[in-house]
């Protein structure tokens, strides 16, 4: 048994020695991408929002909103699809762990007890019935001599790597859709009082008319008219109820509720677009996870290359066994009932096999090269999403500036139309148009503002959201370097 022992360690030590040897395949280098100087739409960004900090790793803070930021602490901790992905990631952790044991020696211990009598005839020392007691070590070992297993290895510690950009990617879009959702939902709530306001200005205003119609002062048509804008409206707020409800239920499902378990109250849109941080564009590639996810794709595509040139190359497996073989317990562990093995020692060499290999090897090059192509698409698509919301920041701004101008003319046409009525000189039809107007401009502001809020946060996920590629697990704790302590029993949970 000492001498297996001394096997398996000069095994290991021989282990160390063959795993510095080459490595067929390519090394990976990360694949080039178009990365422009500048961002097209940020021209005057600079000056509109300076660059003090980086975006934070709580980005929906930057909006002050307390109810938010209770909200978005449970997207983590009880969205299910989340769940499912953290799951995922645990999963390609084990492959990659799986993976690298297939660096070390494979030992087994076993022990057999056996109780027989010999048939007559046979040529046996000692006839009668016999016990025969057994133990033995073995060790096989198949040497990396070509890196496949390296190869392999890379290939299931990028893919975790992956998996956890993917799974950071969802988080952030999971956060960004409820910062919209709950932003959507508020600038209903606010829509819905500004109807409610006009409701209540209606009525004060039919029941003017009425009594200008009692008083014989006005006709029949000014009181019906009346009672249809006044309908109308109501009926919007009870429509704007219904996407107001499906919101708040959105928002429960992303937080891993029922609907029936959230209660968002109605309360004023006081958020305000921040000041968002705008780095260089070459920063776009570490900090979107979804870049990242991609560009590790590639890199674990790359090393499956070196997995199927490895095959084309000799396999050599190694074994050894030490044991103790007694007709009795007692002279189990003497010297004289060991025995010891060396072999079988194989090597093998694939001369044939219908071209299945080259096969093999052609489809690892043809899938990295669409994961090279996947990774640049993904890149560009970052660089559009930051150009879109830049665009659309920039011009929304612009856009609510012009409407103000507006809002404040339609409530001043009101005023005019209004007293212009009263004193007889225009029809009641002149202050519902300049009515209508101006109730369309204050929705328009409400939506407008709304947009603004969504169009920030879409550009925050689009800059990454405060995440960085450094952020992603080393090679150890993405399970493509096994420790010893993973060598222990694990007890059942």
């Amino acid at each position: 048994m000492t001498k297996t022992i001394t096997d398996c360690r000069l095994l290991a030590i021989t282990a160390t020695l063959l795993l510095a040897a080459c490595a067929v395949g390519p090394d990976y280098r990360r694949p080039a991408s178009i990365v422009p100087s500048g961002f097209k739409e940020a021209k005057g960004w600079a000056q509109a929002q300076p660059r003090d900090h980086e975006i934070p790793d709580q980005w929906w803070r930057l909006f002050d909103d307390p109810f938010l930021n209770s909200l978005e602490q449970q997207v983590a901790v009880s969205n299910q699809a989340i769940a499912q992905a953290e799951a995922q990631y645990r999963q390609a952790q084990a492959l990659a762990q799986n993976a690298s044991a297939a660096y070390l020696p494979t030992v087994n211990a076993s022990a057999s007890a056996n109780r027989f009598k010999a048939a007559s005839g046979q040529n046996l020392v000692v006839s009668g019935v016999r016990n025969l007691f057994g133990g033995a070590l073995s060790v096989a070992w198949e040497p990396d001599l070509w890196g496949r297993v390296r190869r392999q290895t890379e290939a299931s510690t990028s893919t975790a790597q992956a998996n956890a950009a993917t799974l950071q990617a969802l988080k952030l879009s999971t956060q960004a859709t409820l910062a919209q959702d709950y932003f959507q939902l508020r600038a209903t709530d606010a829509q819905i009082k500004l109807l409610d306001d006009t409701v209540t200005a209606y009525e004060k205003t039919l029941k003017i008319i009425q009594n200008r119609y009692n008083a014989g002062v006005t006709g029949k048509a000014d009181v019906v008219q009346a009672q249809a804008q006044l309908e109308a409206t109501r009926a919007l707020a009870i429509n704007l109820g219904v996407q107001r409800a499906q919101l708040e239920h959105a928002i429960a499902l992303l937080v891993g509720k029922t609907p029936a378990q959230l209660n968002i109250s109605a309360t004023a849109l006081n958020a305000l677009v921040p000041a968002i941080p705008l780095d260089i564009p070459s920063q776009l590639l570490e900090r979107r996870p979804d870049i990242a996810a991609a560009e590790r794709l590639a890199a674990a595509a790359n090393a499956q290359i070196g997995v199927a040139q490895a095959a084309f190359y000799p396999r050599l497996n190694l074994a050894a066994s030490d044991g103790t073989q007694a007709n009795n317990l007692a002279n189990l562990f003497t010297t004289a009932a060991n025995y010891w093995a060396l072999g079988p020692a194989a090597l093998a060499l694939p001369l044939f096999d219908g071209g299945s290999r080259n096969a093999q090897l052609a489809a690892a090059r043809d899938n990295f090269d669409a994961t090279v192509a996947a990774y640049r698409q993904t890149v560009l698509t970052g660089f559009q999403e930051v150009e879109d919301y830049l665009a659309a920041l920039r011009l929304l701004e612009q856009e609510t500036g012009v409407l103000d101008k507006a809002v404040i003319a339609a409530r001043k046409s009101v005023e005019l139309n209004t007293n212009q009525y009263q004193a007889g000189t225009v029809s009641y039809l002149n202050v519902m148009t300049a009515q209508t107007t101006a109730l369309a401009n204050e929705q328009n502001a409400v939506v407008l503002q709304g947009q603004r809020l969504t169009a920030a946060v879409q550009l925050i996920k689009a800059l990454g959201g405060g995440w960085e590629a450094k952020d992603l697990p080393a090679r150890d704790k993405a399970g493509g370097d096994m420790k010893w302590s993973r060598f222990l029993p694990v007890p059942v949970r």
